[in-house]
């Protein structure tokens, strides 16, 4: 029986790759801060099923325990700050958890477990504004938030581990891709959850964002940059590329998206049409949202992924966007009758 060692596990690609593990019968740990793992989260469901290893990513001994205890065949860094916006009033601690932390875990691996598989997760926010578009495996990176900034470093700290010491390190540059599991400061989460509100006729949410106000306000949702455009797809897609990937002969690195691009309107209007609600009179632009600078629309080129590991998508964006709308109503419903 394979074993596998899953970093982040308590977020939304970390509980959808336990499951996809789990099916395919391996031993599956998780590791994850204590306060992260104590608290409802998208793995609770899988208490009893997965071992847990609890620490910090940050500490290079949490990491190396984490390691020995499990001495894994596979392991998936899915660990991270994963808010762009955010990471520009979290610099600092953005590049501790999503650069170093990823050097302490090649570091980990190369004198504890050095014939494991290492999955790690890049992001397309890399590309930040490229040179070409749609982009690949060979595209320059030209990050514009810290937060990309910190995923290039590591990706490119992958690459000297896999040069230097022979790790087996293959890293996934992963397009934006969402579910029901999002939590509600994503923004994708947040747009299914204004459509919820419209649908059930609440002008003041229950939930409120990240400046303390009801998510919902009024029967309006404020956004930021309502022309952003993202290649957007289904996570439970995404992380059956990520085992795919740990399964090749050799490492590599792959571009993994869907090809096609939205805008933050498509979203929207796609979101509140599943509820039969004009989107234009519940959502507006707030400027105090627009991030300082904003990436680029990244569109990928998946032909890597498809011609070498034969992944492909199998869920549309509008079919995402249902299933995350129905969700907020199934979740919304019961708190509107109490």
């Amino acid at each position: 029986m394979k074993r596998a060692l899953i970093t982040g596990i308590t977020g939304q690609d970390g509980s959808y790759l336990a499951e996809l593990l789990l099916d395919k019968g391996y031993e599956v740990y998780g590791f994850a801060r204590p306060e992260s793992w104590y608290r409802a989260n998208c793995a609770t469901h899988l208490a009893g099923k997965i071992k847990m290893l609890l620490g910090d990513i940050a500490e290079g001994l949490d990491v190396s325990n984490a390691i020995c205890d499990s001495m894994p065949d596979e392991i998936y860094n899915l660990a991270s700050q994963s808010r762009p916006g955010e990471s520009w009033s979290r610099a600092a601690e953005t590049l501790q958890v999503n650069g170093l932390a990823a050097v302490r875990l090649f570091e980990a691996v190369r004198h504890n477990r050095p014939t494991a598989r290492i999955y790690h997760a890049s992001s397309s926010e890399m590309f930040g504004r490229p040179s070409k578009a749609p982009q690949d495996e060979d595209t320059a990176f030209s990050p514009v938030n810290p937060y990309a900034a910190t995923k290039v470093y590591a990706h490119n700290m992958a690459s000297i581990y896999r040069s230097s010491y022979g790790l087996y390190i293959a890293c996934g540059i992963l397009f934006n891709h969402e579910s029901e599991r999002r939590p509600l400061h994503f923004l994708t989460q947040k747009v299914a959850y204004g459509a919820a509100c419209a649908a059930l006729g609440v002008t003041d949410s229950p939930d409120r964002n990240e400046r303390g106000r009801p998510i919902v306000e009024q029967g309006r949702l404020a956004l930021g940059n309502l022309q952003v455009a993202r290649d957007w797809g289904y996570a439970p897609d995404f992380v059956r590329a990520m085992w795919m990937i740990l399964q090749q002969p050799e490492p590599a690195d792959f571009v993994i998206g869907t090809g096609r691009l939205h805008t933050l309107e498509d979203l929207c209007g796609y979101a509140y049409e599943c509820v039969d609600c004009d989107w234009r009179e519940s959502v507006f632009s707030d400027p105090e949202l627009v991030r300082p600078l904003e990436t680029a629309h990244v569109l990928a080129d998946a032909s890597k992924a498809e011609n070498d590991l034969g992944w492909r998508p199998t869920v549309s964006f509008q079919e995402m966007v249902r299933l995350m709308v129905e969700a907020q109503i199934k979740r919304l419903k019961p708190l509107m009758t109490r």
